[in-house]
């Protein structure tokens, strides 16, 4: 913050802003930084947010004063440059955002990947790299010694343009999940750079310049941040955005020391014997001082920084980081020493207090530089060194029992998420990570392991549990967003709940029963071995022209979600109901028994036209009605069940789908139904279950019932071939957006109508269905691969509305 006023001033030639105010927001800004600091360490999300809020109003303040610097200043060639200062005062407002969605949970596991690399990219890149980008223009020849290019500050505008436009658009991409739009952005930024690497390079003269040491830490710096960039473009391109979240992260020490450290030594070895010394005489004996052995330093220095950046071990690395922090004390040392000298009384102002004004510079000269490689001497050690796997001085004597539970950490999750012992029973936890990105698991009152990559493993051994205690994920966020586990001590007469080594098993009879949580289902956890997915496959209509299909209204146990069991309310025992298929003309006999012990239930089939009196009545338990249509229309169509209240009954499971031919429908080479709706978990028809349907907020959301069933036994099919999709949304309160990645559909069918075929030029990304509506789409999958069908509003996809289609060659 104080680079970037500085420089404004100077670049604009404008009045210096009233120091009581920018002390306020310095001052702002220190306590915003150690509130984030504070909370995230002490896994406080309201400290943390208290420090996020105060950095925003801090550099909000910063960015008005800037604004403001702009209005009735003189300007200059490099006035542009001040909107580098800008645009990064609003980065870190984003990033301050991001980092308090992070840290609060509030953003969900499902976007704390995309979030992470969003927050890591607008503030490294926003925050630090443009303002260092922007003060290059000027203080590159100025450490030359050398004229700058009449083309400065034309270019500053359009490498601004690249930078800014590339961030933002990294940064869009990255919140929407969305690779392609990310990467385009870092290549941009990237871009950028490169432009403006090739207007310093052509400023090089050959002859003496005046800090070489300055110079060659600029220009280093320059690399690492342009070779950090092609790095975080191939993670992006080559990897997914959980396995990128954690492969970034091992670029930021590389950026931190190569970028920002070396920054900060090489504008200081220039500006420092500027602002320190009286004279040119004391200046150049200054600027001696700061550049002696810098060629060794420098070298030790990016040493440090490539071993880190390479797979090699850590400690090699941190070891040359660590010659480097040396290294500087002694020039501050030396430094300190040069400064202090006794002058004449006047030498450097009118009662001769030069030294002593020096002093607060030098002091926080020197802090800054060790503290900055410090900082990164501990982030790259960070996981590598874990505590102890041993429980201490835990309380209450043991029964002698000892048992041991696996436990997974997965997908923003911890699996199981809670275990029930005996009192005394002497506990250890095998932990092990199967998630993409480092995890942790820390006991209360007890053991936690290091940070555990993919595949790594640890036990903890809590010794006699005699009290409940509580197990979390310690990174920022991760508690927040769901990653905690509760271990519950009983009264000895059971066996408790969780997955036990070599077994699994899940205790407790409700009418929802398994591994959801508070948030939904556990979509990563298994199927039980029971369970067999619902078929996609829409059978050719039958032959004939009247269809008979008996259906009885019962309640049924079904497994809705990975290990979740539900009473649903059905026709014909699933949900959805079984789908009829016809023609144009065909007749249908509905015969419905009423098979449900104490509830009346009615039906009503969209597809027909007919007085619904009669046929769409509510009858009692053991009455039977016959419900005779005829299909005038071609659509997709939805029954459901006519009885009050009707979003009751068909938010339990009681609605399915009518599938009516269109004239001279084509043969495909496969073809699906997929029914879209919600499920809310709990007693069918409680209190509870009631509020959740009347607030819109569903435990998840479904095809064919099911949550996730197709993402864990996905539709199988062979390149080339064509398929129609037919869907029909039961809401009953949502519709869809049915997209599937990679492929762009060229027949879209919407509510009786064809709105594209396919010898049209256009194409199509979307069926698009409100509640009750329906429709199909086809495409042909172009080469093997496994393609994503999902719900487009994303928070249903992510809670359940999606599926994979696999295509072999």
């Amino acid at each position: 913050m104080v680079w970037s006023e500085h420089f404004a001033v100077a670049m604009l030639h404008a009045k210096l802003p009233d120091r009581r105010w920018s002390d306020i927001r310095l001052a702002g800004v220190n306590l915003g930084v150690v509130g984030v600091l504070a909370g995230a360490w002490a896994d406080l999300p309201a400290l943390t947010g208290a420090g996020c809020a105060l950095l925003v109003g801090a550099i909000g303040a910063h960015l008005v004063v800037l604004v403001r610097l702009g209005r009735g200043a003189l300007g200059g060639r490099l006035a542009p440059v001040a909107d580098y200062y800008r645009a990064a005062a609003a980065a870190l407002i984003v990033g301050a955002v991001l980092g308090w969605l992070l840290a609060t949970g509030r953003a969900g596991p499902q976007h704390h990947s995309g979030l992470k690399l969003a927050h890591v990219h607008v503030t490294l890149l926003g925050w630090i790299g443009l303002p260092v980008l922007g003060t290059l223009f000027m203080l590159w020849p100025t450490t030359l010694g050398v004229r700058m290019s009449e083309r400065t500050t034309r270019l500053a505008r359009h490498v601004l343009g690249l930078t800014g436009g590339g961030l933002l658009t990294a940064v869009a991409g990255l919140t929407a999940g969305q690779w392609p739009a990310a990467a385009l952005g870092v290549a941009l930024y990237a871009a950028g750079v490169a432009v403006a690497a090739v207007l310093f390079a052509r400023t090089v003269r050959r002859r003496p310049v005046v800090s070489a040491a300055a110079a060659w830490a600029l220009a280093a710096a320059l690399a690492w941040l342009f070779a950090g960039l092609v790095a975080d473009l191939g993670l992006l391109v080559t990897r997914s955005l959980t396995e990128a979240q954690e492969l970034v992260a091992s670029l930021v020490p590389v950026l931190l020391v190569g970028l920002v450290a070396q920054v900060l030594i090489g504008a200081l070895t220039y500006l420092l014997p500027v602002v320190l010394a009286s004279g040119p005489s004391e200046r150049a004996a200054l600027r001696a001082v700061l550049e002696r052995g810098w060629v060794v330093r420098l070298a030790v220095l990016n040493l440090g920084v490539a071993l880190v950046a390479l797979p090699l071990p850590h400690p090699a690395g941190a070891a040359f980081l660590a010659l480097t922090v040396s290294v500087l004390l002694r020039s501050g040392r030396a430094l300190g020493r040069e400064t202090g000298r006794d002058r004449p009384r006047g030498a450097d102002g009118a009662n001769g207090t030069g030294g002593a004004g020096r002093r607060p510079a030098l002091w926080g000269t020197a802090a800054g530089a060790v503290l900055t490689v410090l900082a990164v001497l501990v982030a790259n050690s960070a996981g590598k060194t874990g505590g102890s796997d041993t429980a201490a001085g835990t309380a209450g004597g043991g029964t002698g029992v000892t048992r041991t539970v696996a436990v997974t950490l997965v997908g923003m999750r911890i699996r199981p998420d809670r275990i029930e012992v005996d009192a005394g029973t002497a506990l250890r936890l095998k932990v092990t990570n199967t998630d993409a990105q480092r995890h942790d698991l820390k006991v209360e009152d007890g053991p936690a392991t290091p940070m555990l990559a993919k595949g790594d493993s640890r036990v903890l051994d809590l010794g006699p549990v005699t009290e409940d205690r509580e197990a979390w994920c310690t990174l920022p966020g991760h508690r927040a967003a769901g990653m905690n586990l509760d271990i519950v001590v009983n009264d000895g007469t059971g066996a408790g709940s969780g997955e036990e080594a070599g077994h699994t098993g899940h205790d407790g009879h409700a009418s929802a029963s398994g591994t959801g949580t508070d948030d939904g289902p556990d979509l990563a956890a298994d199927f039980s071995t029971a369970w067999r997915p619902r078929s996609a496959d829409l059978a050719p209509a039958p032959g004939g022209t009247v269809h008979r299909t008996e259906l009885r209204a019962a309640r049924t146990d079904s497994e809705v979600a990975p290990g979740v069991t539900q009473q649903m309310w059905t026709f014909g025992g699933t949900a959805p109901g079984p789908t009829l298929h016809g023609r144009i003309g065909d007749v249908f006999e509905i015969t419905l028994i009423n098979d449900d012990p104490s509830m009346g239930h009615g039906i009503d089939f969209h597809a027909g036209s007919l007085a619904p009196d009669k046929p769409m009545r509510t009858i009692e338990p053991g009455e039977r009605l016959l419900y005779r249509f005829r299909a005038e229309k071609a659509g997709a169509w939805l029954y459901h069940c006519s009885t009050a209240p009707m979003l009751q009954h068909i938010g339990n499971g009681m609605y399915g789908a009518v599938i009516i031919d269109p004239p001279g429908l084509k043969k495909v080479d496969h073809a699906y139904a997929l029914v879209s709706s919600e499920l809310y978990l709990g007693t069918p028809g409680s209190t509870a279950q009631v509020a959740k349907m009347r607030r819109n907020e569903p435990d998840a959301w479904a095809f064919n019932g099911v949550a996730a069933q197709y993402a864990k036994r996905p539709l199988k099919v062979r390149a080339g071939e064509r398929v129609r999709f037919w869907v029909v949304a039961a809401g009953p309160r949502n519709g869809i957006a049915f997209h599937i990645v990679g492929t762009v559909f060229d027949t879209v069918y919407k509510e009786g109508v064809h709105l594209l075929r396919p010898d049209d030029p256009g194409g199509a990304q979307v069926l698009d269905l409100a509640p009750a509506q329906g429709g199909f789409v086809e495409t042909t999958f172009p080469e093997a691969g496994h393609y994503a069908f999902v719900d487009h509003d994303m928070r249903h996809a992510e809670a359940g509305a999606l599926g994979t289609v696999e295509v072999v060659e």
